[in-house]
Order: C-alpha cells, then structure tokens, then sequence
C-alpha cells in the first residue's frame, strides 16, 4: 500500500481510451437529448478510463476525509438521481473536475495548496453545481449535430490538460483541442461565462448551507491568482486554464457576501483536521526536498507532533534515515496517543527492519482507528514475517475491504495465500493485483493459473466475478487494442 505519488500513463493510451469511452455518444449526439440513464451510463464508462489511466490515492486517512467534505456538501444537494461518487488522484496540479453521472474527483495538488477545509469545499461546491446543473448534458445536446471527433477531442484534450504533465503535456491537449475544433463552434463543450457564473452562485449556496464560511469561494480564486503570479508556463494551476475571468467572479461573489446575514460571514475557517490531512500529502506525495524545506522552514513554535513525523517521512523519502528517526522519536515523545503518528513511526521502523519496534506502534494505531487500512496493512505484513499466515490473511482480507482496489494489498494477500499452501486464492488475489496496477501480463497470467485451479463452486463463482472486474475495467483499452490489432 504505497502513498506517494505514481508515474503517469502515457498520453495517447489515455486518448485512445476516452474517445472509446464517448463512442456510446455518437446516438446521443446526432439523435436527441441527453438523459439522465444517458448521464449514469457515461460517467461509469469515463470513470472506469480514468481508474485505468490515473493514480489514485489510497490512504484511507485522506480519502475518508475528502469523502467526507463532498458527503457534507451533497447534503445540501436537491434529490439527485444518482449518488455522488468521490475520489482523490495523485497529481499536484492544483485541480479539481465533476463529471455527468456524479462522479467528482479532487487532486493531491489542490489539497496541498488551499489553506483550510472550507477553501477545499468551495472548490467542490463549485464542481457539483456544475454537475447538478447538468452543464456539461446541455452542452452536448445543444451540440447534438457536431460531430463525434468533436466532442472526443475536446473532452480528451481538456483531461490531458487536467492531468498537469508540463509544458509539453498541455500543448499536446490544446493541440488536439483546436485540432477537433475544426468545423464546429468554438465554444463547444467548454463552460461558458453564464455555466461559470451559474456553478459559482448555485455553489455559493451550496457552500454556505453545509455551514462553511462563503468567503471561502471568492478566497480560493484570490489564491489561485496568486500561485499564478509565482508559476511561469506548465506550473500555472490546471484549474486556472478551464475556469477564466476569475477577477469578475470574486467581485460578484463578494457583492453576494455583503448581503448575506452576518453570522453566516463570521464563521470560522475549518483547519485543524484539514492541516493533518494536507500534513500526509505534503510529506508522502509533494516532492521530497520541497516538503522538508517546508518543515525546516515552519517556526519550532508552530511545529505540531505530526509535523514532526511529516518531516520524518520526507527524511525518510530521503534516505536520511537517522535524522528521520529523530523526528519520529519527538512526533512520538509529544504524539504517543496520535493514531496517525503511531502508524508512520511504525511504517518507518517496518521498512528500516526493526520489527521489535515496529509492532506496538501499530498495534496502537490499529486499536485506536480501527478502520486505519495501513496500519492494518503493516500489521498483517508483520504477522506474515512470523508465518503466522492465519492471522496474516485474516487481517490482510479486513484490509481488502477497506480498499478494495488497492494493488499492493491484492499483492501481499495473494502472497500469504500463497505461502500458506492455498495457491487458488493466491493467484485469484495476483491477477487481481496486476488488474489494478495495470499490469495485464501478470493480470493474465494469474488468471490462468487461477482458471485451472477452480474446481468448487465457490471458486468459479469468485472466478467469474474477477473476470467481470477485469472485463469492466479493461474494456475500452480492449477496444483499443482490436482496434489497432485486427
């Protein structure tokens, strides 16, 4: 189970892929109006190309927490008709995008770079009104007699651009942007200045009725002008290039402010979980040396305990090992009764080999937060390291379904299988493993062995339902591959 940030796909994988995605659309866009079956079947099929395509974050410390924003926003929602779905990608742009469906996916970047949880809110706020106002459905079906390699184009022009890969990276999706744009209209599919000014005032509601502070919106977009004026090309913020006239919208927000009651302007600005929550994506997922200069640069009076295992892990990342195992014995001299201090200081001593050490911080840690995955991750490591592989699959299996799609743990658990004599099951966990580390070779060739292996009912009823993960994740990589190999 690893946190820190993973390599991006390559670009025309990820095209290739989402043009597959949109071909369902050709119906929709020739023929009539976009519905909302339409919408669902959509966002599953562009949800399923970006698992395939990008990384996704799988602390459960920081995704139960994000889950946890959006859920607070989405209650103050009108019925939808379908549920929100949420997920944090490892990528440092400064970013944020909703698709049709309900699907809502927050960066590490943005996380890293807004100063509070209402900041991250707004965002999110903003998104949702985008989403529950269907802009992206109407524009499509205003659209409805522009071509297919339109639509695609934009769409995958516009994600490339989300996905922050540098100067190069976005001149590749402008490209292919204005290259589709040939013959159509010119605002095709990108959100006008009225769906702008729509998101912001139905997510300035949204915002201030999940109880935070709506200052926060204009707030954020003063903040993303001001990273601006310190990035030059690829560095200026994704969500700067998909969300212009940022000056005009914080006037009008502001206005809105102004007349808004005044207990609702004074409330607090929500930090303190928020500011451990961005302490593991600075310390585990920015780069390392900017992450240490930030400890070093943060006053000792203001350091908390966690920042001392922050700046441990970026030590660590390091390989400057006994200066990450002072930091982590003062987190752990101010922070003994801090479930997420326990768990890195227990993390560091399992990956130095000093298991000793290692087992009673995460034990603790388990105890303490018993949903935590990681220290559960580690703790059934620990048990295998003993060959107590009962207890090691047992607790490894509760670690699954905390997170299901995690590849390392599929890895670790078909592993102790494995070891254990069981060798259906470890290759059913393997071929699982090489499914979501979008490893097909390894995901095929356990397959197979898993295949001849699968004499009880159970078993190829537990076969069938990997190859219906498989084939509903890799199905439009699949078409891509037919397409290209007849």
């Amino acid at each position: 189970m690893n946190s820190n940030f993973k390599c991006m796909p390559l670009l025309a994988s990820l095209l290739s892929a989402l043009l597959l995605v949109l071909a369902p659309c050709r119906a929709w866009a020739l023929f009539g109006a976009i519905t909302v079956a339409d919408e669902i079947e959509m966002g599953k099929k562009f949800d399923n190309a970006v698992r395939a395509q990008m990384p996704f974050v799988d602390d459960p410390e920081i995704v139960a927490y994000v889950k946890e924003v959006v859920a607070k926003v989405a209650t103050t929602l009108p019925p939808q008709p379908w549920s929100i779905q949420t997920a944090v990608i490892a990528n440092g742009s400064m970013n944020a995008f909703a698709i049709p469906g309900g699907y809502i996916y927050i960066f590490t970047g943005l996380i890293l770079n807004v100063e509070n949880e209402d900041e991250l809110a707004a965002v999110i706020s903003h998104e949702l009104a985008h989403v529950t106002e269907r802009h992206v459905a109407k524009r499509m079906d205003q659209m409805r007699f522009v071509s297919l390699a339109s639509i695609a184009g934009v769409l995958a022009g516009a994600l490339i651009g989300a996905n922050g890969g540098g100067q190069t990276t976005n001149a590749i999706g402008q490209a292919i942007t204005t290259g589709a744009m040939a013959g159509a209209q010119s605002a095709f599919l990108m959100y006008t200045r009225e769906n702008e000014r729509e998101a912001d005032q139905v997510g300035i509601n949204y915002l201030t009725r999940s109880g935070y502070n709506p200052d926060a919106m204009p707030k954020t977009f003063e903040l993303m002008i001001k990273r601006r004026w310190f990035m030059t090309g690829d560095n200026i913020p994704s969500y700067l290039s998909t969300h212009p006239a940022l000056d005009e919208r914080i006037g009008y927000l502001r206005d809105r402010i102004r007349r808004m009651p005044a207990e609702v302007v004074v409330r607090e600005f929500s930090r303190n979980r928020f500011q451990r929550i961005q302490t593991l994506v600075r310390a585990r997922m920015s780069d390392a040396e900017s992450a240490l200069a930030y400890y070093n640069n943060k006053p000792k009076a203001e350091m908390l305990c966690l920042d001392y295992a922050g700046k441990g892990i970026a030590l660590d990342r390091l390989k400057r090992m006994s200066q990450a195992e002072h930091e982590f014995e003062s987190a752990l001299s101010c922070g003994a009764n801090d479930p997420l201090v326990l768990r890195e200081a227990g993390i560091f001593y399992f990956n130095k080999g000093d298991f000793a050490k290692a087992g009673p911080f995460l034990q603790k840690a388990s105890i303490m937060n018993p949903r935590d995955a990681i220290s559960m991750f580690f703790t059934a490591r620990l048990m295998a390291e003993r060959k107590d592989y009962k207890n090691a699959i047992s607790t490894m299996e509760r670690v699954k379904r905390e997170v299901p799609e995690d590849s390392e743990v599929r890895f670790y658990l078909g592993r102790f299988y494995g070891e254990s004599g069981d060798l259906f099951d470890a290759h059913l966990q393997l071929s699982y493993a090489g499914l979501y580390g979008r490893d097909k070779k390894n995901m095929n060739f356990h397959l197979e062995r898993a295949k001849g292996l699968a004499n009880t009912d159970v078993q190829k009823k537990l076969l069938a339902e990997l190859q219906k993960a498989i084939g509903e994740r890799f199905e439009t990589t699949t078409q891509v591959e037919k397409k290209h190999n007849p």
